[in-house]
């Protein structure tokens, strides 16, 4: 009983109906936010620990996912573009497009990228589904400039300008991007008919977390060019 109070205490969270075990979602730390709360994000907040770093709603988050989930079920596959501009969201992007189809767009955003029909590389998506605000700020600048909607994950230091549909989450945890990415796309496929309500995933949370080995190689070759 008292593991149950605390975890309560700690997210704000019930337990029945969630599309994950709260226990999982909180050793994945996705109710973690920053130190820093915007007025957009008060009402995900459920309270700020004695650390300082607020803490998102258990309970809203899963609330979200299941509405982005819906509303992202409507389009066609590769017309939904997953961006991914910081390092810890690009295996998760990666896994999340291989998993339900959508477009990667993983990396630095090419400016020009939705924009330019001169490019090569254009892409013309219905629809954005960001991992950061601030990170991914040039795709949001180029959706809003063609009218198409943007999904975001969304910190406690987020604002929502220019964003339509938000998941409020840890956007910069290795973990918790890996369990909102996994969570998001069995949901997807589920409002599909892709699986069944209860169906899950044939890939693992664990395909979803980028490997810290991977990472450091990767920062590695980026200090390298």
């Amino acid at each position: 009983m008292a593991s149950k109070e605390k975890s309560e205490s700690d997210a704000g969270a019930i337990t029945e109906a969630l599309l994950l075990p709260q226990d999982i979602l909180l050793s994945a730390g996705v109710h973690i936010g920053t130190k820093i709360k915007t007025r957009d994000m008060e009402p995900f907040i459920y309270k700020v620990r004695g650390d300082g770093l607020f803490v998102l709603d258990i309970k809203k988050i899963d609330e979200r996912i299941r509405v982005a989930a819906k509303f992202l079920s409507r389009f066609e596959p590769p017309k939904v573009a997953a961006t991914a501009v910081r390092l810890y969201a690009r295996e998760p992007v990666s896994k999340f497009c291989e998993v339900t189809g959508a477009t990667p767009v993983i990396g630095r955003f090419i400016p020009g990228l939705l924009l330019n029909p001169l490019y090569p590389g254009r892409i013309e998506p219905d629809v954005v589904l960001v991992s950061d605000p601030r990170a991914d700020a040039q795709a949001i600048r180029e959706a809003t400039k063609i009218g198409i909607p943007v999904v975001a994950l969304c910190s406690t230091d987020n604002d929502f300008t220019n964003v339509d549909l938000v998941i409020p989450t840890n956007n910069k945890g290795r973990r918790a991007l890996a369990v909102i990415y996994w969570l998001l796309a069995r949901q997807i496929l589920r409002e599909r008919g892709e699986l069944s309500p209860d169906g899950d995933l044939p890939i693992p949370i664990d395909e979803f977390e980028v490997k810290l080995a991977e990472k450091t190689q990767q920062q590695e070759e980026q200090r390298d060019k």
